[in-house]
């Protein structure tokens, strides 16, 4: 009988969506990180030879990667090389601070305009959120480390290469960066259906970082509460919301529209 069958059967029908460049092994992991690559991911082996682990483990020390403990037959469908329990998914841009995005903005005397996606999680939203901001003006994007959509081959593929010319920021704690933001002078501009004040008659010009929120559920309450403004896209019809891919663009082309008039 075939070890692992059912396992291996489940993670070879995912293997055709791999997509982008991975590191396998712990010494090449541990090089990659100390040469300064990033990762979207980097995917652990349970129950990983401990002494090896401890070594990994030594080495992530001071970084903000994203860590997923995973069985044996995950990472096997990514290589059928002695992968040592651990696989490194590497970004293909180079992730920025928001703090020194936004302090190099504003040193340059610009009005930051930022666009924070809350939990945004399929990959062709996000693509196509990120093309319309490098075409309205859009100066970084800020998502949260986790439960977000990271940038991959197929996310710069949807976004028609945009995701290679505008900033993209993580972050591991998404409301604190958003509270840094504001404390910079940037207003928070919340878009969400849960507002009562019309997109048409909010004031977005300026130095402002507008909030979409999740494809499930919409923008966190606790962001809501915080933010100095929310506005909702007037809608006629009987659906409740609209794409989040659609609403980004519909509130940065009324910021770029109030800009020039």
């Amino acid at each position: 009988m075939e070890r692992g069958n059912k396992y291996t059967k489940k993670y070879e029908k995912k293997e055709k969506d791999h997509s982008g460049d991975y590191i396998f092994g712990v010494r090449a992991v541990i090089e990659a990180i100390r040469a300064g690559r990033g990762f979207n991911k980097i995917l652990i082996q349970k129950g990983m030879d401990k002494e090896l682990f401890l070594e990994l483990k030594r080495e992530l020390g001071g970084h903000d990667f994203q860590l997923q403990f995973v069985p044996p037959e995950k990472l096997n469908s990514y290589t059928e090389n002695n992968h040592q329990g651990v696989v490194a998914l590497v970004s293909p841009i180079t992730y920025h601070k928001i703090e020194e995005v936004v302090e190099s903005l504003l040193a340059e005397e610009k009005k930051p305009f930022i666009l924070a996606l809350d939990r945004v999680t399929d990959i062709r939203n996000f693509g196509a959120i990120a093309r319309t901001a490098e075409c309205e003006g859009v100066d970084a994007i800020l998502i949260p480390s986790k439960g977000s959509a990271q940038v991959t081959a197929d996310a710069i593929k949807t976004s028609a290469g945009a995701l290679n010319r505008i900033k993209v920021c993580k972050s591991d704690n998404f409301k604190e960066s958003l509270f840094y933001i504001q404390q910079c002078g940037l207003r928070l501009v919340a878009c969400t259906e849960k507002a009562s004040v019309p997109l048409y008659e909010t004031n977005l010009r300026g130095s402002v970082a507008v909030i979409l929120g999740s494809e499930m559920d919409g923008i966190t309450s606790d962001l809501i509460k915080m933010a100095d403004i929310s506005c909702k896209i007037p809608m006629r019809g009987e659906i409740a919301s609209l794409n989040v891919s659609v609403s980004a663009g519909m509130v940065m082309y009324e910021k770029l529209r109030q800009e020039l008039h």
